[in-house]
């Protein structure tokens, strides 16, 4: 991540954000010499009721205490949903740290090894960013990038497989990303999450370009289809059930659905091969 966004990630993601919102949608006319992305601070400012002065102070990180109805006022001007908002909220509060500092390793109660054993159908334990940390056999038959030791983000964004297997890899990473972003809040200091994001930096455009967009969103229930390659096309729900400090998440498919006959395939070979 940048020393900027580090520092000032208030204005960081203040400046990102005014950047996606277009002076038409902002209902203010762009003019004909126009060269700046989105809309001037002196138009934020303008909608939000605030001097350009002051906005001009929050987005270069001189004033990171702005009042709830300043942020309130910008919220509505960013167009920021609920998700969105409550992220701009937190990053007023937001305090940078003197250096990186790691976390204790996220660990798995055994009785979630017990359950994952149980589930007949594709289930793992993750973490916060997207460290698979335990999955059943039939979640590794789905995609080895869910094998115990793999991110589910770094494989997402690195690995070629991975283009192939997401029937929308384009939607899959926007959402991710953003996913990952709002899970890790204002702790980009974390030691793990300061490696993450170097790494994929540094290997991945398709990453920086997301990045420096400051989407958040949550990456809950939902469905998604995959192309396997052995039984094809799979359309499956997908649920995330926080399990204390970690994550279990499943993939299952609709009951009678061509889907459910191919994922009880995919089980059956699965465990012969395990004869």
């Amino acid at each position: 991540m940048s020393s900027d966004d580090a520092t000032n990630r208030l204005g960081a993601y203040l400046r990102a954000r005014r950047e996606l919102i277009t002076p038409e949608r902002a209902g203010i006319p762009a003019g004909a010499n126009r060269r700046v992305k989105g809309l001037r601070r002196e138009e934020v400012a303008l909608l939000a009721g605030i001097s350009p002065d002051y906005y001009l102070r929050l987005e270069r990180g001189r004033d990171k205490n702005p009042s709830s109805q300043v942020l309130e006022a910008l919220a509505r001007v960013l167009e920021l949903d609920d998700v969105e908002r409550e992220y701009l909220l937190g990053l007023s509060t937001a305090r940078p740290r003197a250096r990186p500092r790691r976390r204790p390793p996220e660990r798995v109660p055994a009785r979630l090894h017990h359950l994952l054993a149980a589930i007949d159908v594709p289930a793992f334990i993750e973490g916060r960013s997207f460290d698979v940390l335990a999955s059943n056999p039939l979640a590794v038959a789905l995609s080895p990038r869910l094998r115990p030791g793999e991110n589910r983000l770094r494989s997402l964004l690195l690995d070629p497989e991975e283009r192939a297997f997401h029937q929308d890899w384009e939607a899959s990473t926007a959402g991710f990303v953003a996913a990952f972003r709002k899970s890790i809040g204002d702790e980009t200091d974390d030691a793990r999450i300061v490696e993450l994001v170097g790494e994929l930096s540094l290997a991945s455009e398709r990453f920086r370009r997301l990045w420096a967009r400051h989407d958040v969103s949550e990456l809950e229930g939902g469905s998604i289809t995959v192309n396997h390659p052995v039984v094809g096309t799979l359309r499956l729900n997908r649920d995330k059930l926080p399990a204390g400090e970690v994550i279990l998440v499943l993939y299952y498919p609709d009951q009678g659905t061509e889907s459910a006959e191919k994922l009880r395939i995919l089980a059956s070979l699965t465990a012969d091969s395990t004869v």
